[in-house]
């Protein structure tokens, strides 16, 4: 019986290492940059499934267990760590890949190839912080608040170039229907972001509280939105109501998602007696626009009109191999002309880096211990760092309009 387990294991292990190396060789270099946002997303889940049940074995563990120490503490640790090992692993391959700027690079096959050893690479990695002492992980978790912050920085600016594109495409088309079209979006865009402000007046200024703070958060947003919109279309500036109406949209929701970060105590948060579901909604909100925030910029990074842009090459256009009509050994191959990458790898790696520090504080609360652990993102620091956030989307959005005319001579977008 016993010859019987041990025969149905070891096709189970066989079957299962061969359907990992059927997906792996599977993936072809058009689905590359899916597959590392899928090793993103699983990075995201082991984080998400060890915050939960991790802390019991983390306390065995002599170099990490300390009495001092919450189950919100044991539980930042688990998040941290995953985080690490996946920082690592991108920042890695962002290194690796530093200087690729045409497909005959073999460090072109590199990126494309070899699932299977990343694969196993990154679990290893990953298996690695769990040995890391606890002093280098106060470290991370204190770099990762920047490193943070840098990837919310870099997604305003994704954000800000897909507005723009958007509406240059839809306006190059040069017809009076997307005229139309621009014009019906921008208006229920701005109607949205209006309407959800009134919302969160009623979610977050119960009657008989003076909740001044929320009321500036609402009011500072509805003038926001109100500006870019007089901003966009003075006769001076060359906007359009598509992006400032887009923007809007985006700081209302950035707002509810500072103001729903507020502590379950605080009486000025509306939804507090359902946080648990309400921190879970904000957290998969967040999560999917990590995501689509990381597939967007490996998307835009081939665009030669943004800082997405990859190094160009020397050898683009219609240049000629090098030794057109010579033979060549005994196959009389020539040699094939280098095509330019159509994105930069090494930035697209670095986004994943960032947005691997960005996960580990969404799980933490921004290394936040002090907050009940049952609750994610909760916290004035994740308050501030939301409402900041807005404020510079704001910010560079102005900018945008305004650059061009202190900076002629520069190109915004």
């Amino acid at each position: 019986m016993s010859c019987l387990a041990s025969c149905f294991a070891s096709c189970c292990a066989a079957s299962t290492c061969g359907l990992c190396s059927t997906v792996a060789s599977g993936i072809s270099k058009k689905s590359a940059r899916l597959a590392y946002c899928g090793l993103f997303g699983l990075s995201l889940i082991v984080s998400w499934i060890l915050r939960e049940v991790a802390a019991p074995l983390l306390e065995k563990l002599p170099w990490i267990n300390s009495s001092t120490h919450t189950k919100a503490w044991y539980q930042e640790q688990a998040v941290l760590r995953v985080s690490l090992g996946s920082f690592l692993f991108f920042v890695i391959l962002a290194l690796i890949m530093i200087g690729v700027k045409d497909q005959n690079d073999r460090r072109d096959s590199w990126h494309h190839g070899g699932w299977i050893a990343k694969m196993v690479i990154w679990v290893l990695l990953v298996i690695l912080m769990f040995f890391l002492p606890n002093v280098v992980i106060t470290v991370y978790g204190t770099l990762s608040i920047f490193g943070a912050g840098l990837f919310l920085l870099v997604q305003v600016i994704i954000l800000l170039d897909f507005t723009h594109t958007w509406n240059d495409a839809w306006v190059e088309k040069d017809e009076q229907k997307w005229y139309i079209a621009l014009l019906v979006v921008a208006i229920g865009c701005y109607l949205a972001a209006f309407a959800f402000s009134g919302i969160l007046f009623i979610w977050f200024n119960p009657s008989g509280h003076d909740c001044g703070l929320n009321i500036f958060f609402i009011v500072m947003t509805m003038v926001l939105a109100f500006s870019f919109g007089i901003i966009a279309l003075h006769p001076a500036v060359n906007g359009s109501l598509l992006p400032a109406s887009v923007i809007s949209v985006y700081c209302a929701y950035v707002c509810y998602t500072g103001l729903s970060s507020e502590p379950r105590d605080y009486v000025c948060n509306g939804l507090h007696s359902k946080s648990s579901a309400v921190s879970t909604s904000t957290l998969i909100l967040g999560m999917l626009t990590t995501v689509l925030s990381v597939i967007y910029s490996a998307l835009r990074a081939g665009s030669s009109t943004t800082f997405l842009s990859p190094p160009s090459s020397p050898r683009t256009g219609t240049a000629k191999p090098l030794l057109e009509g010579d033979d060549v050994e005994e196959g009389k191959e020539k040699e094939k002309e280098a095509r330019p990458v159509s994105y930069s790898y090494s930035f697209y790696h670095l986004i994943f880096a960032l947005a691997s520090m960005y996960s580990a504080m969404l799980l933490s609360g921004w290394t936040n211990s002090s907050e009940s652990s049952d609750l994610i993102d909760v916290g004035w620091t994740s308050v501030w760092v939301r409402i900041c956030t807005e404020w510079v989307t704001a910010a560079l959005y102005v900018w945008t309009l305004v650059a061009p005319l202190i900076l002629p001579d520069r190109e915004f977008f």
